[in-house]
């Protein structure tokens, strides 16, 4: 009588594993995540890569221009602004403040964002009515207006700005929680805990969010770009991070007035903000492409 041997059965590869892999294999996505990864070390090694204080003034290297352009130095290697601080230090530690906003203010909207989009898709009549109501209304204000319309009540700052960003950024995420959850709370494993007497919330945070992550941290990553360029809107505008901090819009707005003569002053810190802004955009892509089973094949 022959024994037939069963082989142990493979372990399935987990999906979120496969899907990193397929981000991985996107050698542009992963560039560009790379490039992001720069940028946040970059804020954090602040106080050890700048080459000069980022608030030091010196007048006799007001306008001091690039080192590659006669009259530079290798004291200032990207030029000196206005009241002779360095570019380069400024640029650096203006990373703090645009990362640091954009993660708040993503953290802040996205979290409120569940819960509402959450309550809104699983509990629907009139709680699915108000919050969508209030979406819809938020929705039908420019996002730049309200924010400066806010800004304009509350008052320049840090923590004001962080608020501002964050009273309308969190419509984009409960959003699409909600249509995540109005699918899937009609999937099996949500009725059967709902049969076996699961409460709404347990149901809610245990069995629908876990499966939802995946859409929200890629809407999550695609909006923290449009949030860094909202907050450099505002400090242009003077409505952000006030001066001496040193924040990429601002300094974008210091340089108006030399822009023909001292291009670098507004130049540098504009392209900080496009490289940055679009190394997330191609990254959150990749993201999207591998994550998303509707763009997977």
């Amino acid at each position: 009588m022959s024994v037939i041997e069963q082989s142990p059965p493979v372990a399935a590869e987990s999906l979120f594993r496969r899907n990193i892999a397929a981000f991985m294999e996107n050698r542009l996505a992963f560039g560009s995540a790379i490039v992001v990864v720069l940028f946040i070390l970059m804020a954090v090694l602040a106080p050890w890569i700048a080459p000069n204080d980022p608030y030091a003034t010196n007048l006799f290297f007001r306008l001091q221009p690039p080192v590659w352009m006669e009259g530079g130095d290798w004291a200032y290697p990207l030029g000196a602004d206005s009241l002779g601080r360095c570019i380069l230090s400024r640029i650096i530690y203006g990373a703090r403040i645009s990362i640091f906003i954009g993660a708040a203010v993503i953290l802040v909207a996205t979290s409120i964002g569940i819960l509402a989009g959450l309550a809104a898709g699983y509990l629907r009549g009139w709680v699915d009515v108000v919050i969508s109501r209030l979406v819809d209304i938020l929705l039908g204000f420019p996002y730049l207006i309200f924010a400066i319309g806010l800004m304009a009540m509350m008052g320049p700052g840090l923590g004001n700005i962080i608020l501002a960003l964050a009273y309308k950024e969190w419509v984009i995420p409960c959003r699409v929680v909600r249509g995540e959850t109005l699918v899937t709370r009609e999937l099996e494993y949500v009725e059967a805990a709902r049969a076996l007497g699961a409460s709404g919330r347990h149901i809610m945070l245990r069995e629908i969010l876990p499966n939802i992550l995946s859409p929200v941290i890629v809407v999550a990553t695609i909006r923290m770009a449009h949030v860094i360029i909202l907050e450099a809107s505002l400090s242009f505008l003077g409505l952000g991070v006030q001066p001496p901090t040193a924040s990429w819009g601002a300094m974008v707005a210091d340089g108006r007035a030399f822009i023909l003569e001292s291009w670098w002053v507004s130049t540098f810190p504009g392209l900080a903000i496009l490289l940055l802004v679009l190394a997330i955009n191609v990254a959150s892509q990749g993201l999207r492409d591998a994550f998303d089973p509707r763009f997977t094949e």
